[in-house]
């Protein structure tokens, strides 16, 4: 009798195993399983919301902001903007910005404090930034301390073209 509780009790624990796997983000403590990123929604910055003025027609709205996520039938006079990314080695981000008409035209707009442009991308970057940034241009002091390059003697043989010399009929007529 004790022999079938025995196959049952290590099929069990392999379950229960089995579980314990997928709730981890990593496999023996180095292996870590590919995760698919997931980007919903429109991205919006500070920049796009600002330049959005109460007045403008929706399709002026929907050209600077892009197509809603939400547009109600039941609820035409609002539209909803929203934002999800959960990207591995980054921060979730979740935002949602409700645009609401009177109309054709645009009533308001309900945003939280949203990031510029550049806080967004540097927010969902995973590569680490250089701890000194690289210089792009020498100051005067460098530019000075450089040698000045040798100028070359010109010889003979570059002086005078070697060859036959061509002459070409001009392109236009005269």
């Amino acid at each position: 009798m004790r022999r079938p509780a025995f196959p049952l009790t290590l099929a069990a624990l392999a379950l229960a195993g089995c579980a314990s796997l997928q709730s981890s983000d990593s496999f023996l403590g180095f292996i870590t399983p590919y995760r698919v990123e997931v980007v919903q929604g429109n991205v919006l910055t500070k920049e796009q919301v600002a330049a959005v003025k109460p007045g403008m027609t929706k399709a002026q709205v929907r050209d600077l902001l892009g197509s809603p996520l939400l547009a109600d039938v039941f609820h035409a006079d609002r539209w909803d903007y929203i934002f999800t990314i959960r990207r591995q080695g980054a921060e979730p981000q979740q935002r949602s910005v409700v645009a609401r008409f009177k109309g054709d035209l645009l009533e308001r707009i309900e945003a939280p404090e949203l990031p510029t442009e550049r806080e967004f991308v540097d927010s969902i970057s995973t590569t680490k930034a250089p701890s000194t940034p690289r210089v792009l241009a020498l100051t005067d002091e460098q530019r000075k301390a450089l040698p000045v390059p040798a100028r070359p003697e010109p010889s003979a043989a570059d002086a005078a073209p070697a060859g036959a010399v061509r002459t070409y009929p001009p392109l236009e007529p005269q």
